[in-house]
């Protein structure tokens, strides 16, 4: 099976392209190429296959074999992959997830894209919805016990939910210790994924992100989505203005537009190409 590594600012997948390969057991390949002694290393499993719906179709695979709603910056890498590799020239696209239908718009200099702007659609506030083990509108700042700890967490849903979690320095948080008690915390029905913010002014927050099923990752799209809106639900960021999040891995633009859409900017890369044989 050919197979192609590409990551958004270090948030890192192995990507398929399904109109030439068949994948059976997806769930299974995902763990087997994400361990990086035995497989290739990876954060997950990409498959980009046809759609009915739209221009093309994304399935994502955790490192833990779990399927992904979605990821922002896995759906960077499939727009770039797409374009650069030839199986489209539109340089806006539609791609179908298990989160709905994203836009794609892509900046393309000397035939090669750069930067990838996504439309993600609208944020999830109610608690139900997210889902979080709570009734009410929106679940802003409530303080939750988690390890023997208080953290106000704020809860936002990009199509995946999100936990969001305010800190003075999140450079020496022990995510590896904290990590998977957020994110199999009895209030959250279907696992979390858990950021861990430090504000820097209103344009520019700081991130540490634990995403279900992969643990600490370099970035994530969604939960770069997710601590904008929720910085604004806090009052620390403000609607309809660009913020830059800092995540290990590089930068993304985030806005929360007015009508509840948030819009993300950041660029894709390839890494490497190859084979990956059956070794059982």
């Amino acid at each position: 099976m050919k197979f192609t590594k590409m990551h958004g600012i270090g948030n890192c997948y192995i990507y398929v392209n399904c109109f030439e390969e068949k994948i059976d057991n997806p769930a299974k390949l995902s763990e087997f190429v994400s361990d990086v002694h035995f497989g290739i290393g990876a954060d997950g499993l990409v498959m980009i296959c046809p759609s009915d719906k739209a221009d093309f179709k994304m399935r994502i695979f955790n490192a833990d074999g779990s399927e992904a709603q979605m990821c922002g910056n896995a759906s960077r890498c499939v727009g770039k992959y797409v374009y650069d590799k030839g199986l489209t020239d539109k340089t806006k696209i539609t791609l179908e997830t298990l989160s709905g239908i994203k836009i794609l718009k892509l900046d393309v200099r000397d035939g090669k894209t750069e930067y990838v702007t996504v439309d993600m659609g609208k944020a999830e506030t109610a608690p139900r919805k997210i889902p979080i083990d709570a009734d009410g509108d929106s679940f802003v700042s409530v303080p939750v016990n988690v390890a023997g700890d208080t953290y106000k967490i704020t809860g936002v849903s990009m199509g995946n939910p999100h936990a969001v979690v305010y800190m003075d320095d999140i450079d020496s948080l022990p995510l590896e210790k904290i990590g998977p008690a957020f994110e199999n915390h009895k209030l959250f029905p279907e696992r979390i994924n858990t950021e861990f913010i430090e504000v820097i002014d209103e344009n520019t927050l700081k991130m540490r992100v634990w995403e279900r099923g992969s643990g600490e990752t370099w970035a994530c799209g969604t939960g770069a989505c997710a601590a904008v809106v929720a910085s604004v639900m806090n009052g620390y960021c403000k609607r309809d203005s660009e913020v830059t999040v800092h995540l290990r891995g590089g930068d993304l633009k985030i806005t929360y537009l007015t009508d509840g859409r948030v819009i993300k900017k950041g660029p894709a890369a390839f890494v490497c190409e190859g084979v990956l044989f059956d070794n059982n």
